[in-house]
């Protein structure tokens, strides 16, 4: 497996503004780009997954569907469980940003929060642990991914998968 590449192409928000409005409502979603911001809950992967479906069907990218939406939930699942909020036991909810980038060849995936722990791939071979697995299916479903610190605090993990059609 290989680790990811940094300093990373994104080049992500670092404050994270207020909540955006849903895709459909949203002109910069038709532009190539749309944010959300998310509260580090147990709703946060439900409404990431969900506005991720509308963005991509605004973009004409519903062959990318199922992949997004697992390389998102990932993101997102991974950001309210080693963000402040996880690391500090869960009892406080902390903001999340997800963003998509459409580019001409890649579609870019990213979630920002305050955390300062970096993203660490599980070990390969651990199949009976319960968790752990979450950026080896990234890896494995994205070009790239990696990761940029946010200043003054946080990070931003990302992924680009293809635009184009697998055949």
């Amino acid at each position: 497996m290989s680790l990811p590449v940094q300093p990373a192409p994104w080049s992500g928000p670092s404050p994270l503004p207020g909540r955006t409005t849903p895709a459909e409502g949203c002109p910069r979603a038709r532009a190539g780009a749309a944010g959300l911001s998310l509260g580090g809950g147990r709703t946060a992967c439900a409404e990431a997954r969900e506005f991720t479906e509308r963005v991509l069907g605004d973009w004409e990218l519903d062959h990318l569907l199922d992949d997004a939406l697992t390389v998102v939930s990932e993101l997102v699942a991974n950001a309210v469980l080693h963000g402040p909020a996880g690391d500090a036991g869960g009892g406080v909810e902390s903001e999340l940003l997800l963003r998509l980038k459409r580019r001409p060849a890649h579609l870019m995936c990213a979630v920002t929060d305050r955390g300062e722990a970096l993203p660490r791939p599980g070990r390969e071979g651990a199949s009976l642990e319960e968790g752990g697995r979450g950026l080896i299916i990234v890896e494995a479903l994205s070009q790239h991914w990696g990761w940029t610190r946010c200043n003054p605090v946080g990070k931003t993990v990302w992924a680009m998968l293809p635009t184009e059609a697998r055949t």
